[in-house]
């Protein structure tokens, strides 16, 4: 499983495919402007080559600087840029503009469309997906293609993070959400989303829901106070790790980093609560790692590895 961060064997298939899109972050200050690789999927899989796995990466960047630097930022990390994934004309930006009193204005311009990949013949053991590629057609279109060919294949793990801005209505945004869910195996949400999807539930009840739409496992993050993993038979809480926070930047794109990675080096144990917990504190180990320094900077192997030995039981179950 593990490729140790190395560039992923040509015509291997990879342990973790992902599917979803990979942008520029560009931030804009009085004192100039900076840009920095992003997009949820893009961090997932930057993040689980950080820590080992071998992971290719279905996107849609450009023929451009940007696409370049993403293409340097991603394959650095041992990541494999599947076939078809620089298929637009330019790189898709997320901007953000700081004014001189602190306030932010928001601009995206995004284009997301894939041509799903032939992946029933030799199935990756996970297919993650997830944000603004499971939402925004044309692409969003070949990503539910894709789960319902490999949903008796494979584990396939969903993170909505919710983008209200490019979604639509919250109706639209909603029956997208469950009709994708339905094909899943895990789905992790943060409280904030659980909270836009579901405004007059608790995070119990939404957890519920998802169950009942046929996830297999819902988790839902709750920044410094843990996280919930439920189970039709368990729900149990795990608190975050106690850190110095620098900035949560790519705290919940580790997290689910390292929930796959838990996933694939589970065993046999299933979903019983001890596969749950070890699932939770390896998660919430990456994550704390991840906000204890600026940016979006997931541990590698060995600095989750470390993470855990020291890091106390601190489960509880609900």
């Amino acid at each position: 499983m593990h490729n140790n961060g190395k560039p992923h064997p040509p015509g291997q298939v990879p342990d973790v495919v992902v599917i979803g899109e990979a942008l520029m972050d560009v931030v804009t200050t009085p004192d100039g402007t900076t840009e920095h690789p992003g997009g949820s999927p893009a961090n997932v899989a930057y993040g689980l080559a950080r820590l080992g796995v071998g992971t290719g990466l279905l996107t849609s960047i450009g023929a451009d600087r940007r696409g370049d630097a993403l293409e340097e930022h991603l394959t650095g990390a041992g990541v494999a840029l599947l076939p078809g994934s620089r298929s637009q004309e330019r790189t898709s930006t997320a901007t953000a503009t700081i004014a001189s009193d602190g306030s932010a204005s928001y601009a995206f311009d995004i284009a997301w469309d894939v041509e799903p990949p032939d992946l029933a013949h030799t199935p990756p053991r996970i297919v993650h997906t997830g944000s603004i590629a499971s939402f925004l057609s044309p692409g969003a279109v070949g990503v539910k293609a894709v789960l319902e060919e490999l949903r008796s294949e494979c584990i396939i793990t969903y993170d909505p993070n919710i983008r209200p801005a490019l979604l639509g209505t919250h109706a639209e945004a909603l029956h997208t959400f469950e009709e994708l869910v339905q094909l899943t195996s895990v789905v992790k949400l943060s409280d904030e989303d659980a909270e836009w999807l579901y405004p007059r539930k608790a995070l119990e009840e939404t957890a519920t829901h998802i169950l009942d739409l046929g996830a297999e496992l819902a988790v839902i993050t709750r920044g410094s106070a843990g996280s919930l993993l439920a189970t039709s038979a368990t729900t149990l809480s795990i608190p975050a790790v106690k850190t110095p926070v620098v900035d949560t930047i790519g705290a919940g794109d580790s997290y689910m980093s390292a929930l796959i990675l838990g996933l694939l080096t589970r065993g046999t144990g299933g979903l019983a609560p001890s596969v749950l917990d070890q699932l939770g504190c390896t998660a919430a180990a990456a994550a704390a790692i991840t906000v204890s320094r600026a940016g979006a900077r997931p541990p590698t192997e060995d600095e989750l590895r470390t993470q855990l030995q020291y890091q106390p039981q601190l489960n509880s179950h609900a």
